[in-house]
């Protein structure tokens, strides 16, 4: 049901911001919520504060949650007076939003998600067949200097050995994202691109955004038009639609074997460098700050976060327990996993906009 939900829900994410995500509906529960706090998500999060499970344990907390869906790097653009917190998918666009907002620190993270690749087995096969990934059961890692170095040669599936059986293995190879000028994992998937393209060098002026744009331009304009969210381009391919590779969060792959479904052949890739999403609570009110941070202590809290695919900070082991069943598509310890830095939310806005051309 709650995937249900959450399709109903990412149906509404047109035009980058949304009512109506409400957590604390009618549901029955016959619960003391005092305190009703109203805060701007990132999508991804519209299914977590839509259980009931979720509505029930914050009720028990005297919270009723009204919330309203954008994309994260969009809600700067947004008048959030009369709100009492907004909470993007990463450190960059919160931190934005602090400075605009004038928010003390420290900022609350609960939670955080690493960024993956879904594949179908048969794309996986070839890409490690041609160098560009290494495979373990039904997980692996997408080797980012190599896919960087394909996509400056403009290679394309034809031109690797195996992609011959595979009919909708056609056109340029590309890993598909959602729009870096607005969305949190299209922008940090330029993060890690131009991090990589740059040796190991985070980007900090107009220079390093001028030395990789001609790639990171690359990797966005093979695309053609971008999802907004990765609601619905984890939806399309599920559904068996889109690009062979796509880029979505570990989240979501994990909430959904979670509930005992799955993809036929489904294959996580996850990149050697990658940048998390560290879903970031800016607190615009003392009722929300607290809020936020009832988020990542309270034990039941983060127990459903885990449930939605989530990784409590600061407890490896509750995710390790909660998805051991499906470790076999999950690295649950992100052995082998560099994390890069992200630039500044200046030069993250800039790098997209280059990117974007």
């Amino acid at each position: 049901m709650r995937r249900i939900a959450g399709i109903v829900l990412a149906v509404l994410l047109v035009g980058g911001v949304v009512a109506a995500v409400v957590a604390g509906r009618d549901t029955g529960d016959k619960s003391t919520a005092t305190k009703t706090v109203h805060a701007v998500i990132g999508s991804e999060k519209a299914e977590f504060f839509a259980d009931p499970d979720v509505v029930k344990a914050l009720a028990a907390k005297g919270y009723t949650v009204k919330a309203e869906t954008s994309g994260s790097w969009a809600m700067e653009g947004l008048d959030l007076k009369g709100y009492d917190l907004a909470f993007p998918s990463s450190q960059a666009p919160a931190a934005e939003l602090a400075a605009k907002y004038k928010v003390r620190q420290p900022l609350p993270v609960p939670f955080y998600s690493p960024l993956v690749v879904v594949a179908h087995r048969g794309a996986a096969e070839v890409l490690a067949a041609n160098g560009l990934a290494a495979l373990d059961k039904n997980r692996g890692t997408l080797k980012m200097a190599a896919h960087l170095d394909a996509a400056e040669r403009d290679r394309t599936w034809q031109q690797l050995k195996g992609a011959e059986k595979y009919g909708e293995l056609t056109g340029t190879l590309y890993v598909a994202t959602t729009d870096p000028e607005t969305s949190n994992s299209g922008a940090l998937y330029l993060a890690a691109a131009s991090y990589v393209a740059a040796g190991g060098k985070v980007a900090a002026s107009d220079a390093d955004v001028d030395r990789t744009a001609p790639l990171m331009h690359k990797l966005v304009s093979v695309q053609g038009a971008q999802q907004s969210s990765t609601d619905a381009a984890f939806r399309d391919f599920v559904s068996g639609a889109g690009n062979p590779l796509v880029l979505v969060y570990e989240s979501q792959v994990a909430a959904l074997l979670g509930e005992g479904e799955g993809v036929d052949d489904l294959t996580v890739l996850y990149p050697d460098t990658t940048a998390n999403s560290d879903h970031t609570v800016v607190p615009l009110t003392e009722n929300g700050r607290a809020f936020g941070e009832l988020l990542g202590s309270d034990p039941e809290l983060r127990e459903l976060a885990v449930r939605h695919g989530f990784r409590p900070q600061g407890a490896t082991a509750e995710f390790t327990k909660a998805t051991a069943a499906h470790a076999d598509y999950l690295n649950q310890k992100l052995t082998g996993i560099r994390q890069a830095p992200v630039p500044t939310s200046e030069v993250l806005h800039a790098m997209a906009r280059r990117a974007r051309g």
